[in-house]
């Protein structure tokens, strides 16, 4: 049987354990608002390239590549171009 003394030994620990796991979701919590607000100015920003006359496809496009390296970006444009060969899209 659990003494009076074990058990309140134990609360600071699950005490701790409930303040840690409470700080972890409002951190997570603060990080999907930011997320959310980052999300909404991309958004804002592709709006703003529309209204200017961009094709929004063709820059999230750019986007996505910019991200690869040089290697990996010439390497899905080789298999792009080859499928679009075999599919008659190219002379």
């Amino acid at each position: 049987m659990a003494t009076a003394a074990a058990v309140k030994e134990s609360e600071p620990v699950a005490r701790f354990a409930k303040d840690q796991l409470k700080a972890f979701v409002e951190r997570v919590e603060r990080l999907e608002e930011e997320k959310k607000a980052i999300a909404d100015d991309i958004r804002d920003v592709y709006a703003e390239a529309k209204g200017n006359g961009f094709d929004v496809k063709a820059l999230r496009a750019i986007v996505r590549l910019r991200k690869l390296d040089a290697d990996e970006r010439r390497e899905q444009e080789t298999i792009l171009e080859t499928y679009m060969h075999a599919l008659g899209m190219l002379n």
